[in-house]
């Protein structure tokens, strides 16, 4: 059965303090979350303010479900993180059988 993973790294310019950063990190988990059915984890540790990386992955009977699924929590990812004050840096998507 197909697993589709998802790494997308955040900027988070604004980011004056870990409190800040956390604010966009958990706003998106919970947004993205909430909007698919998907796990999304911060994998990273909180060492930099205004850097953050997030993991999303889905399993599905179907290769091609999971592609759309990634390309469609990407977009959305970039919506709310823009209207967060913040900006993607990097993203990939990996699908394994």
């Amino acid at each position: 059965m197909p697993i589709a993973q998802l790494i997308v790294e955040l900027g988070i310019e604004h980011a004056q303090s870990l409190k800040d950063r956390r604010q966009v990190v958990r706003s998106l988990k919970d947004k993205l979350r909430h909007g698919f059915n998907i796990s999304v984890a911060e994998l990273d540790e909180a060492l930099v303010w205004n850097r953050a990386t997030i993991g999303v992955a889905a399993i599905h009977g179907s290769r091609d479900y999971l592609l759309g699924q990634m390309q469609e929590v990407e977009k959305a990812a970039e919506r709310i993180v823009l209207a967060l004050g913040g900006s993607i840096l990097d993203s990939q998507v990996d699908v394994i059988d």
